[in-house]
C-alpha cells in the first residue's frame, strides 16, 4: 500500500512539473516595420533587402510577430519562411490593396483560432482615414490564438499609427483601448506597433492605462540602443523610441531588445525590429 501511495505521489509531482514548466514557456513576440516596397529607395529597395529580413526573423526564433508597412508582394515574400503563416488585409480596401499591419506567427507554435481588422477612424469597420490623418487609411489587424505547447489563449494585436495627424495619433490611442477591451474582453492581450509617437505622448501613456510597456517591464536590462528608427543611416542618433511591444497585466516580461543587425553596412529595414520573452504569470 505505502509503494503505490509513493507510485502516486511522485506522478503526481511529475505532472504538476510538467504543467509548471509548460505554463513558463515563453513565448518571443516582436514588432517590426518592414518599409514598403518603392525603387526610389536603391541599395535599400526590397528586392536588396528582403533575404536579410527572412534571415534575421528565422535567426532570432521569432514565435510571433506584428508588421507595418509590408505589401501583399512583400508579405509573400517573408512567407517563403514556410515554418510561418500571416493574416491581415490590406489598409485600402480591407483586401490586399496598400500597406498591411499584418501578424506572422509560427505554425507548430501557435493555433490562429480567429482574426479581423479594424481602421484607425470614426468609421472603424470600413477603409478610412481618421481625424486630420491626410496621407492614408491606418489599419490594425487582430488575432485570437492558442499556444499549442500550453493551451492558454491569446490576442495579438498589430497597428501602425499616423505619421502627421497629432490628432489622428491622440484619437487612435484611444480607439485602441476601446477595441482591445471589445475584442479581448478580459483575455491576456499582446500589442505591437510602429506608433509613431514617443513614451512622453498622450497616445502612448493612454494605451499604459490597458497595457504594459515591455521596455519598462523586462526583468533584464533593456537590450540595443533606446531609438527604433534608422531611416536607413548607420549613423542614425537612435534617440526616439517610436515602435513598442505592450502587454496586458498576465504577462511577465523576461526580456526586452531593440535588434540592430546589418549587413556590409546596410539595415534590414529603416526600423530595428523591437523583441521581448514574455510568459503568462
Amino acid at each position: 500500500m505505502r509503494l503505490l501511495f509513493l507510485i502516486l505521489l511522485s506522478a503526481l509531482l511529475v505532472s504538476q512539473q510538467t504543467v509548471a514548466q509548460k505554463a513558463e514557456l515563453p513565448l518571443r513576440v516582436a514588432t517590426y516595420n518592414l518599409r514598403l516596397n518603392v525603387a526610389s529607395d536603391g541599395v535599400n529597395a526590397w528586392p536588396n533587402r528582403k533575404d536579410m529580413v527572412k534571415n534575421l526573423v528565422r535567426y532570432h526564433n521569432f514565435d510571433v510577430f506584428g508588421t507595418q508597412e509590408g505589401f501583399r508582394g512583400q508579405l509573400n515574400d517573408v512567407a517563403e519562411l514556410s515554418e510561418y503563416a500571416f493574416v491581415g488585409s490590406g489598409r485600402d480596401d480591407g483586401k490586399e490593396a496598400g500597406e498591411h499591419s499584418a501578424i506572422f506567427y509560427r505554425k507548430s507554435r501557435l493555433k490562429m483560432l480567429q482574426t479581423g481588422d479594424f481602421w484607425l477612424s470614426q468609421t472603424p469597420n470600413q477603409p478610412s482615414k481618421g481625424w486630420d490623418a491626410t496621407c492614408c487609411n491606418r489599419i490594425c489587424t487582430w488575432a485570437k490564438f492558442q499556444d499549442l505547447k500550453t493551451k492558454q489563449e491569446f490576442f495579438f494585436f498589430s497597428v501602425h499609427f499616423d505619421h502627421e495627424g497629432i490628432e489622428a495619433r491622440r484619437q487612435s490611442g484611444k480607439l485602441m483601448v476601446q477595441k482591445i477591451k471589445e475584442i479581448a474582453k478580459n483575455a491576456p492581450v499582446i500589442c505591437t506597433g510602429d506608433f509613431n509617437s514617443t513614451p512622453d505622448t498622450e497616445q502612448i501613456q493612454t494605451m499604459q492605462t490597458l497595457l504594459t510597456d515591455t521596455y519598462r517591464s523586462t526583468k533584464r536590462p533593456a537590450y540595443g540602443p533606446v531609438g527604433t528608427f534608422t531611416g536607413f543611416k548607420l549613423d542614425a542618433p537612435l534617440t526616439d523610441r517610436i515602435d513598442y511591444i505592450f502587454v496586458s497585466k498576465e504577462y511577465a516580461v523576461l526580456t526586452y531588445g531593440v535588434l540592430t543587425d546589418s549587413l556590409r553596412g546596410l539595415y534590414p529595414s529603416d526600423h530595428f525590429p523591437v523583441v521581448a520573452d514574455v510568459v503568462l504569470r
